[in-house]
């Protein structure tokens, strides 16, 4: 950051959404997943997988309250989009965050084709908690299954939580474009 500005930001708070959108054109399908998700009155710009230290989990509802429509926010967003009949799309969310509140956690974003909630979520997971415990000097065989590592990594007692927000659906049925997204939004 050069000298001209002393104005940094870093988000306080942190939600979490998801959402589906159905039309036969494109960018209409995407704008329907984001008005879903609650998020289409903004001006979205796309960030990669930090999760500030010190970032305080808030529920959709209030973070929304504390936005304004126009608003230029910050979020890492997973988004994927199909026309193709019945064929079932997700995206996904991870979050690891660590014991120690002055660390700083990940956020991994998936996108697939094929896989329901579950596997999705998981995947996410089980993505963003590899990255912080790599960060974190955690060793461990990335050979073995998620539910291993994850009790790995919880016992470790450097990473306290993992999540994940997910969402799937099934293209539409007559060629319609269906969109699917999943978002960590930054709030300050």
């Amino acid at each position: 950051m050069n000298g001209n500005s002393d104005k940094v930001f870093i988000p306080q708070k942190i939600f979490f959404t998801k959402g589906v959108g159905v039309h036969k054109e494109y960018l209409a399908s995407f704008e329907m997943a984001l008005r879903d998700a609650g998020i289409a009155p903004y001006n979205i710009v796309h960030v990669s997988s930090i999760l500030p230290s010190r970032c305080k989990r808030v529920s959709r509802e209030e973070g929304l309250k504390q936005l304004q429509d126009g608003q230029i926010i910050f979020a890492v967003m997973a988004r994927n989009a199909t026309n193709e009949p019945n064929r079932l799309l997700a995206v996904s969310i991870g979050v690891a965050q660590p014991a120690d509140e002055n660390q700083y956690g990940y956020l991994s974003e998936h996108h697939s084709f094929g896989e329901n909630d579950e596997r999705a979520g998981e995947y996410a997971e089980d993505l963003a908690a590899s990255m912080l415990a790599t960060t974190l000097g955690i060793e461990f065989n990335s050979d073995t299954a998620w539910d291993e590592r994850e009790q790995l990594y919880k016992a470790s007692g450097k990473i306290i939580r993992t999540s994940n927000i997910t969402q799937s659906a099934i293209g539409n049925k007559n060629g319609w474009w269906t969109t699917v997204l999943a978002c960590a939004v930054f709030v300050a």
